[in-house]
């Protein structure tokens, strides 16, 4: 899974990796290694492959990356702007995730008419947002020297189906005539395991 890493801010080199973990269940974690084809944007110091949007890390299903500088308000404040930024940037991958997921679906079951798949989708992706994304949380995180903070967001596979199956149920009672065009007969548990699968597969 490829994707390219546009950060909040500049950075030059990356110095430290750590886990930012918190509940009473931390997930098993696989090391991402630094590789000499990743380096922080306008800088050929090596970073963390998660920056450049690469690397998987075992029991998270979807992450994204985000950055925030150094600031004379504190370590806290940095790294809530620095976590919020990644959330920002998640919530957008779990809208494109749903929008490809929705008209997968509906290209299986061959029903509905486009506009309708496309105002289903819609619907589904914008009932998506870094307020719901409950249960995200850090996973890593990496310095720079001139104090920029980095940090990969994710969500594990449970919490990112609760994130598609919200989304769904939402769609579905705000657009009830729509989805009955083209939800075929499954039950809306059903259908938002499908649309999860799918759009997990559309990003691979």
């Amino acid at each position: 899974m490829t994707r390219p890493f546009r950060p909040a801010s500049l950075a030059v080199v990356a110095t430290a990796l750590l886990v930012a973990a918190c509940g009473s269940n931390p997930l098993k974690q696989t090391r991402i290694e630094e590789q000499p084809d990743c380096v922080f944007p306008q800088s050929n110091a090596k970073a963390p492959i998660w920056v450049c949007g690469q690397g998987a890390l075992d029991g998270v299903a979807v992450w994204e990356a985000g950055s925030y500088q150094k600031t004379a308000a504190g370590a806290a404040f940095q790294q809530d702007q620095a976590t919020l930024s990644g959330r920002v940037r998640l919530a957008q991958r779990m809208k494109t995730m749903v929008t490809a997921g929705v008209k997968a679906h509906v290209a299986t079951t061959g029903s509905g008419k486009s506009e309708t798949v496309d105002q289903v989708a819609s619907s589904t992706a914008n009932a998506i947002t870094a307020e719901t994304l409950v249960g995200s949380r850090v996973y890593r995180t990496a310095y720079a020297p001139d104090g920029t903070m980095f940090v990969l967001v994710g969500l594990d596979e449970g919490m990112a189906k609760r994130v598609v199956e919200q989304a769904v149920s939402t769609s579905m009672n705000n657009n009830r005539a729509q989805w009955q065009q083209v939800k075929g007969a499954q039950a809306q548990s059903e259908l938002a395991a499908e649309v999860y699968k799918l759009g997990i597969q559309s990003m691979q």
